[in-house]
Order: C-alpha cells, then structure tokens, then sequence
C-alpha cells in the first residue's frame, strides 16, 4: 500500500487524501502555496529525458501539500462520515458499558438512544459495544437498562477524521494531525 500525501487547504485545513501522482499535478501546475516534509519527500517520480540537457526530469513529492486557492466548502461544518471501523477506533475497540477491550471482528455498533424508537445512525447515538452488553441493553436506553456510558460519544473533528480513515499514513504525517486534535480527543 503506497501511503497518500495529505492535501491541506491555503490555511491548513485537510482536505483530502490524494495520490502521488495527483500531488505531482499540482506541484507541476504551481497550484501548491506551500509543503511540508519536502527534506524527506513521500515518493520521488521520474520523468522522461531533457534532449538538450540530457537530464531526467525528477519530482519530490512532499507528504503534506497545501493549494492555493479558496476551498469551496468550510469543512469544519460538515460532520464526518460515520463508518463501524471509524467508530471503534473512535472508542478505541472498548465497550462503552462495561469497559472491556474487545476483537474489532465482535465490536457492535450499538444505538444509544434504540433505532427502533427513532434513534439515528449518528456519531452522538453510537458507541463500541460488546455483544453482551448489547443483547444486555436491548431496545431500551442507558437509563432503562441501568446501563450507565463509561464515556460520552462524540463527533470527531476533522483532524481525528483523517486519523481515523486509517490509511497508510507515514509517521511525520500522524505527528503533524495529531498535534492538532482537540483535547477532549480519545485518540491522543
């Protein structure tokens, strides 16, 4: 799996996770602002031959790229996909009733507030849980079931998103998104 340069925004904001070669488009077409990494660069891409310097062409490809330009939509205000994968990362493979780390392959997600009784498929009504606890609770809420939530769900920020999507991230990269996760963040 190759890893993937994180694209930012002009003032830092991730946007995407794009390949080396779509990095390599906006280097050639000057649309990066700026870069971080380019002294240890993600990939470095050849190209053909100069005929009258007779050199290859070659292009680094930074980890971090952030283009020039407006984004089109602020993505602080748009609310993380919720995935099962992503969840349980988010609860860190924990059960959130008895607190029990658990095989991510018998990880629930499980409605806080019961999908039979309009409980929606949100970041703030899911949680990890065990199938024991959640045969346990049934359709019924925490305080029904006398189930107290060991900790609060929460949506993650964009920063924890991108942590989150579990890609092949290189190490410097983690660093640099896991410096700027909120504080409240299970993933610190």
């Amino acid at each position: 799996m190759v890893p993937q340069v994180l694209q930012l925004d002009i003032q830092g904001t991730p946007q995407a996770w794009i390949t080396p070669e779509q990095a390599a488009l906006h280097l050639s077409t000057d649309d990066v602002a700026w870069a971080i990494g380019e002294s240890r660069p993600l990939a470095v891409l050849r190209g053909g031959i100069n005929a009258l310097l007779q050199r290859q062409s070659v292009l680094a490809i930074p980890p971090i790229i952030a283009l020039r330009g407006q984004a089109r939509v602020n993505l602080f205000d748009v609310e993380p996909t919720v995935t099962r994968r992503k969840l349980f990362i988010r609860d860190r493979f924990t059960c959130a009733y008895c607190g029990d780390l658990q095989d991510p392959r018998k990880l629930q997600a499980e409605h806080i507030h019961p999908e039979s009784r309009g409980g929606q498929y949100s970041w703030r009504n899911l949680c990890a849980s065990c199938p024991a606890c959640n045969a346990r609770k049934k359709d019924r809420t925490p305080e029904e079931a006398g189930m107290p939530l060991l900790f609060v769900p929460y949506v993650p920020s964009r920063y924890e998103d991108f942590l989150l999507q579990g890609r092949n991230v290189r190490a410097d990269v983690h660093e640099w998104l896991a410096a700027r996760l909120p504080s409240h963040s299970r993933l610190h």
